[in-house]
């Protein structure tokens, strides 16, 4: 077996550690470090969706986000993203959205529609122009004034994280999911119980021999699909580079054969000095050179 510890920013490694129902505690005193909501809120937690398995549909992982509600039916969605995505903001917002829309359904009761929060881990930075790792976004006009408080999105960003303590709970959180040896997994272990428990907890899923398969197949899921998508990249360049000799050659023979219609050659020597059809040598002729 091994020592080294997972990392916790793996998604699937996030999923197990956050979105287990035996880690209801890991969890609530996550969100409670990032969240500005009543206390009261986190006395009904609930994991939707908690099951991992099947881990695999149609080849490919499930999604990895862990999805939870609180006592009054708040909705929170959680994801980690290592490397950067295109279009994040736009599909965020799309995600806000259906989580809006579903609390409806067919009718049109609208005050049964509750606030819908999505916290965004990454691992790269969002907006160079700020510099605090922890940002709330809310639906506001210029001058900070709140049309609603329905929509809601965190951006936690591991890159901007300060190497000294700040004091809160979520600079340790943060820590946490930056750590990568045994020595900082036992340091941040120190500045909390939970965060001691989560300390164990990925530590069990690190000497975990189903977990460290199902992590491989993964990584080797990610590197072939990676391969794929150069070799189609490089396949579409050589299609290009071959078009665009095509194109080239074509229109060689198109100057070529302009040049003997100036020098009035018949269109039989210019079809057979140049290869084009004897329509399009009229085409030549006629057109206006």
């Amino acid at each position: 077996m091994t020592n080294e510890f997972l990392s916790p920013k793996n998604d699937l490694i996030f999923k197990l550690l956050f979105g287990d129902e035996r880690s209801i505690e890991i969890l609530t005193d996550f969100l409670k470090a990032v969240l500005d909501i009543p206390e009261s809120e986190y006395d009904e937690v609930t994991i939707v969706d908690p099951h991992l398995l099947p881990e695999y549909k149609g080849g490919k992982l499930s999604i990895l986000d862990v999805k939870v509600k609180t006592k009054s039916k708040k909705v929170i969605d959680i994801e980690i993203q290592v490397k950067p995505q295109p279009n994040l903001e736009k599909r965020v917002i799309m995600y806000l959205s259906k989580m809006v829309t579903e609390q409806v359904g067919a009718g049109t009761d609208y005050s049964k529609i509750q606030r819908v929060i999505s916290i965004i881990i990454t691992d790269y930075t969002l907006n160079d122009s700020n510099l605090k790792y922890h940002n709330k976004y809310s639906m506001c006009d210029a001058t900070g004034a709140q049309f609603t408080d329905i929509l809601e999105i965190n951006t936690l960003e591991l890159s901007k994280l300060p190497e000294s303590e700040d004091g809160t709970t979520l600079w340790a959180w943060m820590k946490f999911l930056k750590a990568k040896s045994k020595e900082e997994f036992n340091m941040i272990a120190e500045k909390s119980p939970v965060i001691n428990k989560a300390v164990v907890r990925l530590a069990e899923l690190s000497q975990d021999e189903r977990t460290r398969m199902i992590l491989e197949s993964q990584q080797i899921r990610e590197i072939d699909d990676e391969l794929r998508r150069r070799a189609a990249e490089q396949e579409g360049r050589q299609e290009g580079r071959q078009e665009g000799r095509q194109e080239g050659r074509q229109e060689e023979r198109f100057n070529v054969a302009i040049n003997a219609i100036r020098r009035n050659m018949s269109t039989v020597d210019i079809v057979a000095i140049t290869g084009l059809t004897h329509e399009e040598i009229e085409d030549l002729k006629n057109a206006d050179l």
